[in-house]
């Protein structure tokens, strides 16, 4: 992708679209003004010297590489086409061939970037029409590249399941949080105690992972090898149901996907 590039976002007042937008011009990977977003409402004051629009067709006139970033419950409502255009979703459930078929083009990329895309530690998988080209995939590295780290997948199937591990962002941590920090006020815990105490847990367990490529499982292992406090905690929550209740909340999930796919 070169600085001559012209990139639309539908929705790129949202949160997801507006993450890559800011990315995009804060890495310097293209200036504002090839940048044309949608949105419902008035333009917001950021990215002023980027093109606002109500017109989705418009923004896909002006643009060679498109960015659906709406709710898949929008998906009925967006009337244009892009015929010749990368087009990239970030659609949960959606497939490549409604996308295809709607918008009439057969360059088209899945993706599932989260809430950290915000602080640049977004993690996004993507999978590809067999259309698409080896020029097109690199765009779609460059481009999350800005907002986290990127994977491609070999399947949509492996997209629906995604949605509900990494897609999910912080949803699944901040539950974690909410229990730990509910159990250490009801141990007479200060509410800000208790908060920056799990938060630097967690960052903390994040940045290790991150730095140091380590297992989980092996750290799991290595806790309960030690039989210290650590591993009471562990046996216990084990024998509560821990892994089949994330079993059953990734499952749920799942359906949850292709359930909103099966409804546009």
């Amino acid at each position: 992708m070169d600085t001559k590039t012209r990139i639309g976002i539908i929705g790129g007042n949202g949160w997801i679209g507006g993450a890559v937008a800011r990315a995009v011009v804060g890495a310097q990977l293209l200036p504002p003004g090839n940048l044309t977003l949608s949105c419902r409402s008035a333009p917001p004051g950021w990215l002023p010297d980027a093109h606002w629009t109500h017109d989705n067709q418009a923004l896909i006139d002006r643009s060679d590489v498109v960015i659906l970033s709406v709710r898949p419950q929008d998906w009925s409502g967006i009337q244009a086409s892009a015929p010749g255009r990368l087009v990239i979703s970030v659609m949960a459930g959606v497939t490549i061939a409604d996308i295809a078929s709607r918008l009439g083009t057969s360059r088209v990329v899945r993706c599932l970037p989260n809430a950290a895309a915000e602080v640049g530690k977004s993690y996004t998988p993507w999978t590809a029409s067999a259309q698409a080209t080896g020029e097109d995939r690199a765009t779609v590295r460059q481009l999350f590249a800005t907002v986290g780290s990127e994977d491609e997948v070999a399947t949509e199937a492996e997209i629906d399941y995604m949605t509900g591990l990494s897609g999910t962002g912080p949803a699944y941590p901040a539950l974690l949080a909410a229990a730990m920090m509910r159990d250490a006020m009801a141990h007479g815990l200060p509410p800000q105690v208790a908060r920056r105490a799990v938060v630097a847990l967690l960052v903390g367990t994040g940045r290790l992972f991150e730095k140091n490529d380590e297992d989980p499982e092996k750290t799991v292992a290595a806790f309960l090898e030690y039989r210290g406090v650590t591993a009471a905690a562990i046996e216990a929550m084990q024998a509560s149901g821990f892994e089949t209740a994330v079993s059953a909340g990734l499952a749920a999930a799942l359906r949850k996907s292709l359930d909103l796919g099966a409804a546009t």
